[in-house]
């Protein structure tokens, strides 16, 4: 199975979203947002953005 993005409704009342991996794992979560589709244009840029995107190090 692949990953996952889920959508949902935090405490305060804002949407956020998760991706998930196939194993369950949660392993990125968006900022959060006043609307549904607010959030939903938050996953489809990720799922635009990312393919492809460079691994960069930087010093903290």
């Amino acid at each position: 199975m692949a990953g996952k993005f889920e959508v949902y409704q935090d405490k305060a009342g804002k949407y956020r979203f998760r991706l998930k991996a196939s194993n369950g794992q949660v392993i990125a979560t968006g900022e959060a947002y006043e609307s549904k589709a607010s959030c939903l244009n938050g996953v489809a840029s990720v799922q635009k953005n990312a393919p492809g995107a460079a691994v960069v190090e930087v010093e903290s």
